[in-house]
């Protein structure tokens, strides 16, 4: 009996391998640019997710926001305070769709993984102030010059 045909039908799937050791694809936060650095590891343009990496340099505060998705968030070193729990290398972290959480703090200089399913809504007393999903990540990944390798 002939063998099930499981080859894909798309001829361009592909996994996609980002190397620890690659350097390249890190881009400064326009806000910050001195203290946030941003690199796209994946994004699922038919989901909306996205996976970065996050580099926060000791003082960098990312602003108040609302998690219109789910996030995790794995330190790989360093050290954040996010709400009133301090998460250290190591950590993992899941917030559900509706999070809202005020400004999160780099106590150290800090890499971590960051894969959300959804928008966030950045926001201060007046209101909303920013919307980040993965295409404005990614076009500011594209448009944003890069660190000099």
């Amino acid at each position: 009996m002939a063998l099930q045909d499981i080859t894909p039908l798309n001829p361009a799937l592909m996994d996609t391998l980002v190397k620890h050791s690659d350097t390249k694809g890190w881009y400064p936060d326009p806000n910050d640019p001195e203290r946030s650095f941003t690199k796209v590891l994946w994004a699922g343009h038919e989901s909306g997710r996205i996976a970065l990496l996050y580099r926060w340099l000791k003082g960098f505060q990312a602003p108040p926001h609302k998690h219109i998705g789910a996030s995790h968030t794995w330190i790989i070193k360093g050290k954040l305070q996010v709400r009133d729990a301090t998460l250290e290398a190591g950590d993992y972290v899941y917030e559900p769709n509706g999070m809202i959480h005020g400004a999160t703090t780099a106590l150290e200089d800090t890499e971590y993984l960051f894969m959300m399913e959804g928008a966030i809504l950045f926001f201060d007393d007046n209101g909303i102030v920013a919307y980040e999903s993965w295409e404005e990540i990614i076009r500011q990944s594209k448009t944003v010059p890069h660190l000099s390798e």
